[in-house]
């Protein structure tokens, strides 16, 4: 446990200045941030629909879930990946670092595990505020009646399926790039399995769910069935797309180790 803790605090020293870092936590803020000056500056038409405040609330998560969900999300957790295990290729670390008196296993947890906490973080904030803006668009539109309901659970639920659903793209991404040294690679199999993803997800296609690249447009897509609910808190989390993504991810962490271990090596 202790080596596990040392090599965690050690991937947050080497990378806390780097942009995969810091984009976990400007994305949320500028994403929800437009998307609530858009309300703001949309009022007008948006009260002339008449919406109820659960409705407009969906409407305001789906907006951010919508532009971070189909393709920021993907992209980061590619671009992520990538940069997590780039430091190692681009300093040729990859000897020392498993010359280290740590347990090899635990310094390989450690980059994996960081990894998933910049996704967590990221998907964190995202959560956090959407509810954040939306009752600060209350006190710029009090007309909006925001504050007639609580949408934290559905928030909480939602981000975190979403979250589950980016583990099995954040695996394969994590082998391609203890692999590959180069950017192109990795970037060039994630964007055309992003693109895959979206499209089989997009047209329903009934195998989809084996692509990981599609389980965040799935869990999306799944978004118009909660308004149907009489709580739209109620809807699933572990459905087919998030057990194929956590699948995917523990297969491919344990290939992921014997990948890096052999590195030690070289």
């Amino acid at each position: 446990m202790r080596s596990l803790y040392i090599s965690l605090f050690s991937e947050f020293y080497k990378s806390r200045k780097t942009l995969a870092f810091w984009a976990a936590i400007i994305l949320p803020v500028v994403i929800c941030g437009l998307i609530t000056f858009g309300f703001y500056s949309s009022s007008e038409k948006i009260l002339a629909m008449h919406y109820p405040p659960m409705l407009l609330w969906l409407r305001y998560i789906g907006a951010a879930l919508g532009v971070m969900g189909v393709l920021i999300l993907p992209f980061y957790v590619i671009f992520m990946a990538f940069s997590v295990n780039n430091i190692e290729h681009k300093n040729d670390t990859w000897k020392t670092l498993f010359a280290q008196p740590l347990n090899k296993f635990s310094i390989y947890t450690a980059k994996y595990l960081y990894a998933v906490i910049l996704i967590f973080i990221c998907l964190f904030l995202f959560a956090v505020l959407t509810l954040a803006f939306g009752h600060l668009l209350q006190v710029l539109v009090p007309k909006y009646n925001l504050n007639e309901f609580d949408p934290s659970v559905l928030l909480i639920k939602f981000y975190f399926k979403l979250f589950l659903s980016s583990l099995g793209i954040l695996s394969i991404q994590f082998i391609l790039s203890l692999v590959w040294a180069d950017f192109l690679k990795p970037m060039g199999i994630g964007f055309v399995g992003t693109i895959m993803g979206i499209i089989t997800a997009n047209v329903s296609w009934k195998y989809a769910y084996l692509i990981p690249y599609s389980h965040p447009s799935l869990v999306l897509s799944s978004s118009t069935a909660v308004k149907k609910l009489k709580n739209p808190a109620d809807f699933e989390i572990f459905t087919q797309e998030v057990w194929t993504s956590l699948i995917f991810a523990v297969v491919l962490f344990i290939i992921g180790y014997f990948i890096a271990s052999r590195k030690s090596i070289k």
